[in-house]
């Protein structure tokens, strides 16, 4: 029986540091975050639903998404945010699982969808497990506006845009502390994924 885990944390959480480690472990990774990019790419049909509801102001030079600008809309307005996820949202899944899908046929026995925004989507019933890369809140703001030169108000924003990582541990079956150094995580992840029986290729 496959296993489908759901790897989720929160912005700048250290969640793509844990997909790293997975797929040098040999296990397939499924990323919602790349699969949104190529849903909206120009003449998609989300990336059409978007320009129409969000005007051509959104636009780039070469009529493909102006990301930051939608952004900047989006994460000041949470009726605008939820306008985009209702667009993007339903693509990236029908993508995914197409993916996972296709893993499976391969003969892989375990399978990661890496989905940034699990629970706040409402996803959890795509997985059979889900793992949660968790950072104390100031380490993350701290991150977070190093890794996007944002300001201390900007990074906020966005984190303030998701559920909060506290409110994510008592709905994850595993957590994965990443406060410390990449060999603590590491030693982590291999501890749940040996709790789960997952058979790896230690290749880091």
């Amino acid at each position: 029986m496959a296993l489908i885990i759901g790897l989720t944390g929160g912005i700048a959480s250290g969640k793509s540091t844990v997909s790293g480690m997975l797929k040098e472990l040999a296990i397939p990774v499924i990323d919602a975050d790349v699969i949104a990019k190529e849903v909206v790419q120009k003449d998609r049909p989300a990336y059409r639903d978007i320009v129409r509801t969000f005007g051509t102001d959104i636009l780039a030079e070469d009529l493909q998404l102006d990301r930051p600008k939608l952004g900047a809309i989006v994460f000041q307005d949470e009726e605008k945010r939820q306008l985009l996820n209702q667009i993007v949202h339903p693509a990236v899944r029908k993508a995914m699982l197409a993916q996972k899908e296709f893993f499976l046929q391969e003969g892989y026995e375990t399978v990661v969808l890496d989905i940034p925004l699990l629970f706040e989507s409402k996803l959890t019933s795509l997985v059979d497990k889900v793992l949660l890369v968790f950072v104390d809140d100031s380490i993350q703001l701290e991150r977070l506006m190093a890794r996007n030169n944002f300001t201390k108000e900007e990074a906020e924003a966005r984190i303030r845009s998701q559920m909060p990582l506290q409110e994510k541990v008592p709905l994850a079956d595993e957590v994965i502390s990443n406060n410390g150094t990449i060999e603590e995580t590491k030693g982590q992840l291999l501890d749940v994924l040996s709790k789960w029986n997952v058979v790896v290729e230690d290749s880091c």
